[in-house]
């Protein structure tokens, strides 16, 4: 394992409390049916999830606002046991120098580029060196583009690349990218996760579980 390439909302940030406000406030005001928290899509990017709950309604400009809402309210966002030792080593100038025998490490999520920057902020993160968020390529997770795109910017083969995350379309990508996937368990559990290589309860077990300094 030469690099670590781990997921942000619910891998290393908890931002599930303000996330379904935000989305079941917007269903109301849209006249959609609110979902339930335990059959909200996590680990999808807002433009995907609203095309599906909404067909009819403009899905960039849609999550363009649900964007605007979400870097509004950051309130009970957290960071989970385990993020800050990663981020420290994810925020490292030379992101092509590991850290004291440590992988290199990357975050890969489906948030923007603005929305994962508040949420990393207020959780009180370091900002990692490296950051693919959904803007950054054509396709996104389930599909395996984002965390090839991750690897390539570190510098690793994906076949020597570890991934960490919490949801389907995540671990689907991992398996994708042709990289062992390692599931924590915070939005998903038991059968939701089944495809990952390994199940954790946070990234805290796994870097113990790892070995690393």
């Amino acid at each position: 394992m030469r690099a670590i390439l781990s997921d942000l909302d619910g891998t290393l940030v908890d931002s599930t409390p303000a996330v379904l406000r935000v989305w079941q406030g917007w269903m109301r005001d849209r006249d959609l049916p609110v979902l339930p928290a335990e059959k909200h899509p996590h680990g999808i990017p807002a433009r995907s999830i609203v095309a599906t709950l909404a067909p009819h309604l403009d899905a960039d400009a849609e999550a363009d606002e649900l964007e605007r809402r979400e870097i509004a309210d950051l309130e009970g966002v957290r960071a989970l046991p385990g993020a800050d030792v990663l981020l420290r080593v994810a925020a490292a100038e030379d992101a092509g120098a590991a850290t004291a025998g440590w992988p290199l490490v990357a975050v890969v999520t489906s948030c923007t580029r603005p929305l994962a920057l508040a949420r990393i902020r207020a959780a009180g993160l370091p900002v990692p060196a490296v950051l693919i968020t959904a803007e950054r390529t054509a396709r996104v997770k389930p599909d395996p583009d984002p965390y090839l795109l991750g690897a390539r910017e570190l510098g690793v083969d994906p076949a020597d690349c570890l991934v960490l995350e919490d949801a389907p379309a995540g671990i689907a990508a991992g398996r994708a990218a042709g990289m062992r996937v390692v599931a924590v368990r915070c939005s998903h559990d038991g059968d939701a996760l089944r495809d990952a290589d390994e199940v954790v309860d946070d990234v805290s077990a796994f870097l113990r579980g790892a070995d690393l300094p």
